[in-house]
């Protein structure tokens, strides 16, 4: 008997009809916070390393540099009394750190997603598919799967994990979660990131500066978002952004610009001092080829979420583009109140811009502009690049 539908109408009705959309934004931060201005002396004290005077006058100015004023962190004072290894320069420790962070990432992850899913305001049940990210603990089953259990995901939710992708997964799990929901109608998928610094806690020492730039840098916290297309807004969906267009590339010749190695160290990274001339030189052609189809050539027109990597790249990326300081005031809040959370810090832009639009009862979720931009920079060096159109506030 033959077929009564082609493969082709059958692809058709297995589309969305319209773009994908983030739909809610949650966040979470582990409940222990360090101000930045006090940090050296926690630092240097907890590790033992208090003789080591001119390292620490070092790692101040450092500090000072980063325009951090305070982060969360998991890792306190008794979990490293607990863990001596952890104190000791490269020593080996990454049972010890996994131990940890196979069980906390996955709930740092559930307190994002059950803020988002409550604004989402609809059952868990309707989560079709789950995205997890996170750059440590690596395991099998993954942090995915323990998240989907804590959370009562239903069992055949559809799960990819992201494991160790760095600073720029943000936009690689919003690129992922828009291809997943144009491609499968009805679809709402749940993405969450979580991002612990346990794997990159390490003593001061003078042969890894590094290192000391890690310590002074990144924070600890998890997002969550629910992306879907097609918004059913009579049962109470209300999208923020729609996701126009999404691109990855790497930066031509930027190889170990920054790259990190899992050790029984645990995870060990290097970061060149030239990144921000790399991504300067090379953020305005990836604004070209994905905004060149709309015509805007304008970069003061649009919104910006830029993840934080540190003020001397926010510093280069406005030179370079010529752009108006009031563009990358929400990113250098999130820098400043909780430090670069890898993957995760571009959700907390996000929130931060939307929630202050409707406060200040601007047009648009975008700050009053139509069109924004969202960038990730990670390891590689590796752009992801995400074209946002922004919705109306009321």
């Amino acid at each position: 008997m033959m077929a009564s539908i082609s493969v082709d109408q059958i692809r058709k009705a297995q589309r969305a009809n319209g773009p994908a959309t983030v739909l809610a934004i949650g966040t979470a931060n582990p409940p222990t916070s360090f101000y930045q201005a006090d940090y050296p002396d926690f630092y240097f004290r907890v590790t033992k390393n208090q003789h080591m005077t001119e390292l620490k006058d070092k790692f101040k100015r450092i500090c000072e540099k980063t325009t951090i004023k305070k982060r969360h962190l998991y890792l306190t004072e008794d979990h490293l009394n607990q863990h001596p290894n952890l104190l000791e320069y490269m020593a080996p420790s990454l049972n010890t750190r996994q131990d940890m962070l196979v069980v906390e990432i996955p709930k740092l992850g559930k307190e994002a997603a059950m803020k988002a899913i409550k604004e989402w305001g609809q059952p868990k049940s309707r989560i079709t598919h789950l995205i997890f990210c996170s750059t440590n603990g690596v395991d099998m089953p993954g942090a995915d799967y323990e998240c989907a259990k804590l959370l009562g995901l239903s069992s055949s939710v559809k799960r990819v994990m992201l494991y160790q992708q760095g600073c720029h997964a943000g936009g690689s799990v919003l690129r992922i979660a828009k291809d997943l929901a144009e491609n499968n109608k009805g679809a709402r998928i749940l993405t969450v990131n979580s991002e612990i610094t346990i794997g990159i806690f390490h003593s001061p020492d003078e042969t890894y500066f590094d290192g000391m730039v890690g310590q002074a840098l990144f924070g600890d916290g998890a997002s969550a978002t629910i992306v879907g297309a097609d918004p059913d807004k009579e049962i109470g969906e209300r999208p923020i952004f729609e996701m126009v267009s999404a691109a990855q590339e790497f930066i031509p010749n930027s190889d170990g610009a920054v790259d990190g190695h899992l050790t029984e160290a645990g995870l060990v990274y290097h970061i060149q001092k030239d990144v921000p001339g790399l991504i300067s030189k090379n953020i305005e052609k990836s604004l070209v080829e994905a905004l060149n189809p709309i015509g805007i050539s304008d970069w003061n027109s649009l919104f910006w979420i830029v993840h934080p990597g540190g003020p001397a790249i926010l510093n280069a990326v406005e030179a370079k583009l010529h752009l108006k300081k009031e563009k990358m005031a929400d990113t250098r809040y999130v820098l400043s109140e909780y430090g670069n959370m890898s993957s995760v810090s571009i959700f907390f832009i996000m929130d931060k811009l939307r929630k202050r639009s409707l406060e200040e009862g601007k047009s648009t979720t975008g700050d009053g502009f139509e069109w924004g931009v969202l960038f990730g920079f990670g390891p590689g060096l590796t752009v992801e690049t995400i074209v946002l159109h922004a919705l109306q506030t009321s």
